[in-house]
């Protein structure tokens, strides 16, 4: 058991070097034809993620409200359900209070239990891992591909143990996991599959969304994901027999037949219908939110390509990703300055960005397990220190971009 302890001074304002969700503006324009935040100018401060609200969100919320609807249990339920599953090409969808939430009852519905073995990547968010542990599993670090920044499924055989139950495919940065391969390999030991698509919205892998490539997909719905709720989330399943387990579970283990018999014990892991009303107002310009920032990220394309040190995020011919948040990556010995360097330079022109996640194997819960299983991971090493993400949302201006660009491109020595 790794003993807690925490030495370190949090700061909002030194965003920097600190591993968290970044804050967002919130101020909104709430017509119909406004870009859902104010748009920075020139001078102003660019946040690295702002949600876009410029549609129905608070004319469905005020529906909710005054309906008296406001809690699990409301026609903004169904309806996003029903259209997150069509949009998915998943028989079904369940709303759940957040991504990490969708992680954890996702593995509930599978059965796993304490001693089981969870392949995982190294380079997610911490939830991914976080999920494994909260049912008494171990995460089991696997290296991510240089192709795709995601799990490796080369690399996946040489980490299945007889305790080994199944493997969480993270789609990264909006790029798909390999889900063939992926699938192909779980197929011959006998293991689920997961897609953690939290960062992935409406990415496709060849040719099929993401989220009904496997025995369940999991999304979240955070501030800064491209449809948001704030916070909130949604499983995809196909198989009905999985649905009614995992309905069970999210709503406290009570049985859909028969009222205040509790088979089970559940959690109460719901989604509210005032989140689902924002994310029903989302879906709606799906098509819109997508266009506006695929547009942004062909501008970062266009501006950035060929600058010596900064590297692009590759994309397989296979793969359509979702364009969650631009990534770039930085060789320090071709730009002359470190990721973090090039982000302070950012910072002091009022440039809001993010780094990599940090490489889960090397974090003070899990470290001493990989030591233990001595895993290496030099693709997941080399990218938690050198990448970042740089602002992204529907409101970013081409003289924004144009303005970060510009710090990146003579920031080089």
């Amino acid at each position: 058991m790794v003993p807690f302890s925490v030495n370190h001074t949090f700061s909002l304002a030194s965003r920097a070097g600190v591993r968290h969700k970044p804050s967002m503006s919130l101020k909104i324009n709430s017509s119909r034809g406004g870009q859902g935040v104010a748009a920075a100018t020139s001078r102003a401060a660019i946040p690295v993620a702002a949600p876009d609200l410029g549609g129905n969100e608070e004319a469905y919320v005020v529906e909710a409200i005054r309906s008296s609807w406001i809690s699990s249990t409301g026609p903004f339920v169904q309806r996003f359900e029903s259209e997150f599953a069509k949009l998915c090409g998943t028989r079904t969808s369940l709303g759940v209070c957040n991504g990490t939430v969708a992680l954890h009852l996702a593995l509930l519905g599978l059965d796993v239990r304490p001693g089981d073995e969870v392949l995982v990547p190294s380079l997610t968010y911490i939830a991914t891992a976080n999920a494994v542990r909260y049912v008494g599993a171990e995460p089991v670090f696997v290296d991510v591909d240089p192709a795709t920044w995601c799990i490796d499924p080369k690399l996946l055989e040489a980490s299945i143990t007889r305790r080994t139950k199944g493997i969480i495919a993270v789609h990264l940065y909006g790029h798909p996991a390999d889900m063939d391969a992926i699938n192909r390999l779980a197929a011959v030991h006998g293991l689920w599959v997961v897609e953690d698509a939290a960062e992935a919205h409406m990415a496709r892998y060849k040719g099929r969304v993401v989220g009904g490539l496997s025995q369940i997909g999991t999304f979240s719905f955070y501030g800064n994901k491209i449809f948001t709720s704030g916070e909130g989330g949604a499983l995809t399943v196909n198989d009905p027999q999985l649905e009614l387990r995992l309905r069970t579970l999210r709503g406290q283990g009570v049985d859909p037949q028969r009222r205040y018999y509790f088979p089970v014990t559940g959690h109460n892991f719901r989604i509210t219908n005032i989140a689902c009303a924002l994310l029903c107002a989302q879906l709606e310009r799906c098509e819109e939110i997508l266009a506006r920032r695929n547009a942004i990220f062909a501008r970062y394309n266009a501006l950035l390509q060929g600058t010596p040190g900064i590297g692009l995020q590759p994309v397989a011919d296979w793969a359509k990703p979702a364009p969650w948040l631009y990534a770039i990556t930085v060789d320090e010995d071709a730009y002359g300055r470190s990721r973090d360097e090039l982000m302070a330079m950012l910072s002091e022109n009022k440039v809001e960005t993010r780094p990599f996640f940090r490489a889960l194997h090397r974090l003070p819960p899990f470290r001493e397990e990989s030591r233990r299983r001595k895993e290496e991971l030099p693709v997941t090493d080399g990218l938690s220190v050198t990448g970042m993400n740089l602002p992204t949302f529907s409101a970013l201006t081409e003289a924004d971009q144009e303005r970060i660009a510009t710090v990146i491109r003579s920031g080089r020595r």
